[in-house]
């Protein structure tokens, strides 16, 4: 099946457009909100789900704007701010005297919290898992600039070490069209038990130091017979993903500056144990270092790697 038309040729992968053979389009699950056990089969089938618009517009926009402004005052962010386009300049270090607590400050801003660990994500949540479940305080909260990208991976080396029905939230903080690098999926990974047996022990090489595959998306996808699936996001929509589906991101390579928000992060079942790195008011996260470990907390204007 070849990819969908409105998505041929904007699709670029390590500096390289993605061949329209290897894309296609995530299916929407929206439809099956009101029959979760279907919400259940597909995830257990796909390994993650597409949910259109099923969170507050207005709820995003705003979370969106405080970020922005947030950015802005580190001269990050240009005028309008609603615009958030990229100034290619910043103050951060000269404003922040710990980038770890300005970026912990940022992602707990109240209008991006009531966002991310509000009842509207919490219930799409639920009722995928069918569970009460709790999130992880900790936020992985993304501002990507053209240039940026990140590489595959699997979840399960990161977020599973309590319960392995850890979900991923993945939400766009605003529209985010292919160009500027929004999350991709490798359809079918939740089978390829290989990779996601090195995922599971990095120590084994398969996944590298980063935890991330070796060669370009575009490779992996035409070495396992399989596609890419991606979409242009609107505000509203919701991505889960389970611990063993590889995802990554396509590149940033929009030509207008646009700063590209997103943020993943982790729900799990109340009932299982909490992961202590991911909980508590500072927490200390995969290295020790909190919220200073994330690229997020280095300024827009520094070159980082993305696991």
């Amino acid at each position: 099946m070849s990819s969908p038309p409105q998505m041929r040729d904007r699709c670029v992968s390590r500096g390289l457009a993605v061949p329209s053979e290897l894309l296609g389009a995530m299916p929407d699950s929206a439809p099956l909100r009101d029959d979760p056990p279907a919400l259940r089969r597909r995830l257990a089938e796909d390994g993650f789900l597409f949910l259109a618009g099923v969170l507050p517009r207005e709820l995003v926009l705003s979370a969106r704007e405080a970020v922005l402004r947030r950015l802005a005052a580190v001269g990050e962010v240009a005028m309008p701010i609603g615009a958030g386009r990229f100034t290619g300049t910043s103050r951060r270090r000269e404003l922040a005297a710990d980038l770890g607590q300005f970026w912990q400050s940022v992602s707990e801003e109240p209008r991006l919290r009531s966002l991310t660990h509000g009842p509207a994500l919490r219930a799409a949540v639920e009722t995928v898992l069918g569970e009460p479940s709790v999130a992880h305080d900790m936020l992985f909260l993304r501002a990507g600039v053209p240039g940026r990208a990140t590489d595959l991976h699997y979840d399960c080396s990161f977020f599973a070490r309590t319960t392995e029905r850890t979900l991923t939230a993945w939400v766009p903080l605003g529209d985010v069209p292919v160009e500027q690098g929004p999350l991709m999926v490798v359809a079918g990974s939740n089978r390829f038990e290989d990779l996601i047996d090195g995922a599971r022990h990095p120590e084994s090489g398969t996944a590298g130091r980063r935890a991330a595959l070796e060669g370009d998306a575009a490779s992996v996808a035409r070495s396992r017979g399989t596609r890419l699936l991606t979409r242009d996001f609107r505000a509203g929509d919701l991505v889960l993903l389970g611990m063993f589906i590889c995802h990554g991101s396509l590149d940033h390579h929009a030509a207008d500056n646009a700063i590209r928000l997103s943020f993943d992060l982790r729900f799990q079942p109340a009932a299982a144990p909490r992961d202590p790195r991911f909980f508590g008011p500072r927490p200390p996260g995969l290295t020790g270092r909190g919220y200073g470990e994330l690229n997020g907390a280095k300024p827009l204007t520094e070159d980082w790697h993305q696991r």
